[in-house]
């Protein structure tokens, strides 16, 4: 599939007037949103840590799209430097109707290999920091009268991952909060999460490369034990993942409210 020319899923003016604030745009699965939004029609605002990442997603989206694209830098584990910034956005380039809230994950590991203090800075850049830039975004978002909050998490949500024990116990805090918020909004603010599964990322890459070093098996046979759990029998493209996301912020999904939603290839086996 070419997501991107012309297997694009959306119309080009699907979210024509919207503006996208999209955290961990760098790479990956923020990247990939980001593309697919603007191609959609959306004005986006890329954020990260790394201003020469972000200067290159914002030049391949260039090629892509008319609309407008704007790069700031932020390192969400210093949370003082968050209304800063939301204001700076909002007094530039207008309100913010769509939130994509997003952030590496921990390290992995055993959970009783971490100490209560490796709990603080990946709690602080998730669940604290999407908490503030929610609270900060959401009375816009009433006032414009439509505002969609996305959380890419993981599919540990539902399924505890072996070795990954911090980053569990930080996807499921997530969720919660999501949910909980889901009852709580204004009826024009949706908020949902996506779960990815096994996608074709640098994270991963990197999960592999440790687990190759603690274990000692290769990082074909590790490929391979992740696409014997997967019926589609190959890693998801991240556009993919991101094709889920850029849907779920359309105006047309305002009734779906509150749900985790898998892109995994059909990995979980819950119903």
């Amino acid at each position: 599939m070419d997501l991107l020319n012309n297997d694009f899923p959306f119309s080009r003016t699907a979210l024509n007037g919207k503006h996208a604030m999209i955290f961990g745009a760098s790479k990956g699965i923020g990247a990939a949103t980001a593309k697919m939004m603007a191609m959609a029609g959306a004005d986006v605002t890329l954020c990260a840590r790394n201003l020469d990442s972000l200067q290159k997603v914002a030049n391949e989206i260039d090629e892509h799209t008319t609309g407008r694209i704007v790069i700031k830098t932020i390192d969400l584990e210093d949370l003082s430097l968050i209304d800063k910034l939301i204001d700076e956005i909002i007094t530039e380039f207008g309100p913010v109707h769509i939130l994509i809230n997003n952030s590496g994950g921990p390290p992995g590991g055993p959970l009783l290999s971490n100490s209560v203090e490796d709990f603080h800075a990946p709690f602080t850049r998730h669940l604290h920091a999407s908490h503030q830039i929610t609270k900060k975004l959401a009375p816009g978002m009433e006032a414009a009268g439509f505002g969609r909050i996305i959380q890419i998490i993981s599919t540990s949500v539902k399924e505890p991952i072996p070795n990954l024990g911090l980053s569990n116990t930080l996807r499921g805090a997530m969720a919660s909060w999501a949910k909980s918020l889901s009852r709580e909004l204004p009826p024009c603010i949706t908020i949902n999460n996506v779960l990815p599964g096994f996608t074709d990322t640098e994270r991963l890459g990197s999960l592999a490369n440790s687990i190759n070093q603690k274990t000692g098996k290769s990082i074909d046979d590790i490929h391979d034990g992740w696409m014997d759990q997967v019926p589609i029998q190959r890693l998801v493209d991240p556009l993919e993942t991101a094709s889920a996301i850029t849907f779920l912020a359309l105006p047309a999904s305002g009734a779906i409210r509150g749900v985790s939603l898998a892109v995994d290839g059909g990995r979980l086996r819950g119903i």
